[in-house]
């Protein structure tokens, strides 16, 4: 069997529905099984979890080397992200879980649920989405600093002699105010300054108005603005796969036919030579106008695919 046979076959393989939705059944066993870790667990339910967790590494090293021929070459593999992230993960299951690197392997095989992600279309596209959003909600982080800093300067100039303890300077006010963000107990340290300030409810509320309901409906909206976009543009793309597999299959069809109607021809040829060794004028008409007539069959076979094609996209 040739390499790109075998390729080929582990594309399938890669591609197959069932075996992705074993890899992720076998990513929830894995993650049962750290969490059983966690608990006092009896010596022969320890050591069996220990078998389980080496055929679970087992298994994630042939699915990736799987993954890996089964894409076109090396760079096509690394330019995915998740096919990095997903090495690195396996790589790192496999450095043993004794000595002074337990810690480390413990840490490194929690992650494998992670693994999850990549594995789901949806869970990829709400990270990819997140990733993408990051750039945008920075300049409003930059903003929301701002004005933290502004009102802890001002907090810790007004209310300090109330509480040191949570005015006392501006690093501290910043954090009393992002516990008022919050609404942890916040009214509590409002009407302790209220007591000195009557109108210091007008510093709190117009800091929740601007923190709490704007900044933070700013995030949403553009965390679901780049959701939206990632799953249109994820639609399309499965939209455009759906469209070349019906096409490859259109295209077999195709050829099939042509090589049917090829084979019979050639049939009628080989049989008109063994009945008459030599051939007439007449007998060459014939198979001429048989040629013809077969022609017009093929290309009345391919309009018609094609005709039915477009129809079928245009129904979709």
């Amino acid at each position: 069997m040739s390499v790109t046979a075998i390729q080929n076959k582990l594309k399938i393989i890669d591609r197959s529905k069932t075996f992705q939705g074993f890899v992720i059944f076998v990513i929830v066993v894995s993650a049962l099984s750290i969490g059983a870790h966690t608990y006092h667990l009896p010596q022969w339910l320890d050591k069996s979890l220990w078998v389980l967790d080496i055929v679970i590494t087992v298994f994630f090293l042939f699915e990736l080397i799987i993954r890996y021929i089964a894409s076109d070459g090396a760079k096509s593999f690394c330019s995915k992200g998740w096919n990095i992230f997903d090495t690195i993960i396996v790589i790192g299951s496999l450095i043993p879980s004794g000595g002074s690197t337990v810690l480390l392997a413990r840490l490194l095989r929690i992650f494998r649920v992670l693994r999850l992600v990549s594995m789901v279309p949806e869970l990829r596209m709400l990270i990819n989405a997140l990733l993408k959003a990051i750039p945008r909600m920075g300049y409003i982080v930059l903003l929301m600093f701002v004005i933290f800093y502004i009102y802890g300067a001002v907090g810790s100039m007004f209310f300090a002699h109330v509480n040191e303890f949570l005015w006392g300077d501006v690093s501290i006010a910043m954090l009393t105010l992002f516990r008022i963000s919050t609404f942890e107990s916040w009214t509590s340290i409002m009407y302790e300054t209220m007591a000195v300030y009557p109108l210091s409810w007008m510093f709190y509320l117009s800091f929740i108005f601007l923190t709490t309901f704007t900044f933070l409906n700013m995030m949403v909206g553009t965390i679901l603005d780049v959701m939206a976009e990632e799953s249109r543009l994820m639609n399309e793309l499965k939209a455009q796969r759906a469209l070349d597999e019906h096409i490859d299959d259109d295209m077999k069809s195709s050829a099939a036919a042509s090589y049917k109607t090829g084979h019979q021809t050639t049939e009628l040829a080989h049989s008109m030579v063994q009945d008459r060794p030599y051939a007439s004028v007449e007998d060459m008409q014939k198979l001429h106008d048989k040629i013809d007539q077969l022609t017009a069959l093929v290309v009345q076979q391919q309009a018609s695919g094609s005709t039915h094609s477009g129809d079928n996209i245009a129904a979709k």
